[in-house]
């Protein structure tokens, strides 16, 4: 395995594959000019390993898996990705617009399918969200009904965990900030919500009229100081958005998403928690958790647990719902079954 991106969640994904048995890191790429040269222990605390962190692609050793986690943005995270399919390496990214880009960015899709499947590699997106929570779980509820007329999730889900990926939601700013950032564009809320409800309506198999994807809007101003992992929320400044999309078919919402991002007290009115409703003919299918799905930890495990999936994939760009659900949930279990054969 190689990592390529040392963030909080590239740094997290790369101890658990660490403490695996069927796994063994051999490069670290990053772009920030104080890790370079750095050993990868220093950033997965870790006892040294011996792996000095480079800021060139063409410098990683030859290795089975990259785990690309560097941003949201499908045309420069391609850019990335290919030139690591190209000396056959499969990848697992956790930009969510890699999830299931094959309508939201086509032409890049339709390159990273073609480049994978000639070098013989796989590609995919996964995560939290999009990749289980929003689109491959719902569409596993499914089958147990005998015909899905709508889905509705609602998610409210803790980001204390998370650095740099918060500036996208406005979390920490005043409200006239959050305002004036969301509309230069700065502030953009979730980013997956299309290929989350993509992939969910073609494993449906729904042709959708269009997508919805709604402005971001403040939900909770702190009035106390609130502290993340790595951001502090301050007084007066905002501590949770709400972000929405809907999947419409026929002119009805037949997909309607929403999840509440934050940092949540105690106090609040919001908490954590996430609701599932599938509405079918034959019977409503509904999930709840009262603590919600942690998204920070889901989509470090959901990196981790496809990376053996991802490798023994067929060639080309395959989404979370195309791999088998034992590879997945094995977490490398059937690999070291057989070599202890």
């Amino acid at each position: 395995m190689a990592l390529v991106g040392l963030g909080a969640t590239g740094c997290a994904i790369g101890t658990l594959l660490a403490a695996r048995e069927d796994c063994v890191l051999v490069g670290a790429v990053d772009q920030r000019p104080d890790t370079i040269g750095r050993d990868l222990s220093e950033f997965l605390g870790l006892d040294r390993l011996g792996i000095a962190v480079t800021s060139d692609l063409g410098a990683l050793p030859a290795t089975d898996l990259a785990v690309v986690a560097t941003t949201s943005d499908l045309d420069r995270v391609a850019q990335t990705v290919i030139p690591l399919l190209e000396r056959s390496i499969n990848v697992v990214s956790i930009c969510e617009q890699l999830a299931y880009p094959w309508e939201s960015h086509p032409q890049i899709a339709k390159q990273l399918d073609a480049v994978a499947r000639e070098h013989g590699v796989t590609v995919v997106g996964t995560g939290a969200n999009p990749g289980v929570l929003m689109d491959t779980l719902p569409m596993l509820m499914s089958v147990l009904t005998r015909q899905v007329n709508r889905v509705v999730i609602r998610r409210r889900t803790n980001m204390s965990r998370y650095g740099a990926i918060l500036s996208k939601f406005g979390l920490g700013l005043e409200p006239t900030a959050f305002a004036a950032a969301r509309n230069s564009g700065q502030v953009i809320g979730h980013v997956g919500f299309e290929q989350a409800i993509g992939a969910l309506a073609a494993g449906l198999g729904w042709e959708l009229d269009t997508i919805v994807v709604y402005d971001v809007e403040p939900s909770v101003v702190s009035d106390r100081r609130r502290q993340g992992a790595h951001t502090v929320i301050e007084p007066g400044a905002i501590a949770a958005v709400t972000h929405r999309a809907r999947g419409l078919r026929s002119g009805d919402a037949v997909i309607d998403l929403e999840i509440v991002f934050g940092f949540f007290d105690a106090e609040d009115e919001v908490q954590p928690g996430d609701e599932y409703l599938i509405e079918g003919d034959d019977q409503l299918i509904t999930l709840a958790s009262n603590h919600g799905f942690e998204s920070f930890l889901s989509t470090v495990a959901a990196a981790a647990n496809v990376a053996t999936a991802v490798v023994d994939a067929p060639a080309g760009l395959h989404s979370m719902g195309e791999l088998p659900v034992l590879a997945m949930a094995s977490k490398g279990a059937r690999i070291r079954q057989a070599v202890h054969r």
